[in-house]
């Protein structure tokens, strides 16, 4: 990677005159040396053009019909001459720095096919209210089975991952971001930063607020497609959401317990290829611990063994049974202390 890659933003935008100004100056008042600002438009009739046309000299402009925000981000993408992309909805901002930041995490993580950080949400003033409360560093199995708690205004690709992957899903208008990190996830490392990078505006006319019942149907058609199961852990939790604001709060607290069948036990997991690689904690338990069955996403290794560390507590012993891709593996008897095993993967699956 060059000292200074070039990074290419687009913007999405169809009739958000109220909002678009602000996210304009917040990428145009970036740090960052070189960078690349387009705005796909889909033929807005509000104010849009004549805010655009005051920053006219520092970014392009495209005002066209499309299919649909994933269709001008696709069309976004195939324009851009960035190594590095990202995409900012027209209601949304970054954050001071943020393009730097993510730049110097790309360089810090050559594998990764993506990075993201924190970020706040804004109210329609662009008041900041909170934290995005669900961000949480990467969690593979989580990502695939329960939900996407990655902001995507903190997200920035590696241009070349979309070689691998292909582009956005164009049939997706709800969660195109949330399937295309899966893919991502599902081939490349994608990498957490605690840092601070952009902001979600939270309004009662935003997509994702008023998305309804199209959205919990594309949720759930998502998700089986990513998992095989008819009733994905990830749709129920956000269909109670969505349909049952008033009473969901206690099931959602007691959601995990009760789909898990109470199969918290005493192992604390570890897996990957090398501990800056490793899958920690995944599924309901943020705390480490596992259940009597626990499913573990990792890429794929090549010919590299995959090492499962772990530490059982003083006083317990716990009958360890791996199959990998549904065929069995290994088996080991676990004493109390610290653990790791080595697991070959068979040539089949690599």
């Amino acid at each position: 990677m060059p000292p200074d890659p070039l990074v290419s933003i687009i913007t999405p935008s169809y009739n958000q005159g109220p909002f678009i100004r602000a996210t304009i100056e917040s990428v145009l008042a970036q740090n960052y040396p070189r960078l690349e600002y387009i705005i796909m438009d889909g033929g807005s009739t509000d104010e849009t053009a004549a805010i655009v046309r005051d920053y006219a000299s520092r970014l392009t402009w495209i005002s066209e019909k499309d299919r649909g925000q994933s269709h001008a981000i696709n069309k976004g993408f195939q324009m851009a001459r960035g190594e590095i992309v990202s995409w900012l909805n027209s209601d949304d901002i970054i954050l001071a720095g943020a393009v730097q930041t993510a730049v110097q995490a790309l360089r810090d993580h050559p594998n990764a096919g993506a990075i993201y950080g924190e970020g706040y949400c804004l109210d329609r003033d662009g008041i900041v209210t909170r934290r995005f409360a669900s961000t949480e560093p990467f969690n593979l199995w989580k990502l695939v089975y329960l939900s996407d708690y990655i902001l995507q205004q903190t997200v920035y690709f590696r241009r070349s991952v979309f070689d691998e992957i292909g582009w956005l899903d164009e049939d997706l208008h709800y969660t195109m971001d949330w399937d295309l990190l899966i893919r991502i996830g599902r081939r490349r490392p994608i990498e957490y930063i605690p840092e601070y990078l952009g902001s979600i505006r939270e309004y009662p006319e935003a997509k994702s607020f008023a998305g309804g019942a199209p959205r919990i149907r594309e949720i759930r058609e998502l998700l089986r497609k990513h998992t095989g199961l008819r009733y994905p852990p990830g749709y129920i939790v956000y269909a109670l959401h969505d349909y049952c604001r008033i009473w969901c709060a206690a099931i959602e607290r007691r959601m995990p317990a009760l789909l898990a069948k109470k199969l918290q036990a005493p192992l604390s997991l570890a897996c990957g290829y090398g501990i800056d690689k490793a899958a920690r904690s995944q599924g309901w338990y943020p705390d480490g611990w596992a259940g009597p069955t626990v499913k573990l996403m990792v890429s794929p290794p090549g010919d590299q063994p995959i090492i499962l560390e772990g530490e059982i507590p003083a006083g317990l012993e716990q009958e360890l049974t791996i199959e990998v891709d549904r065929l069995p593996s290994s088996k080991v008897l676990l004493k109390p202390g610290s653990f790791r095993h080595a697991i070959i993967v068979p040539e089949a699956i690599r």
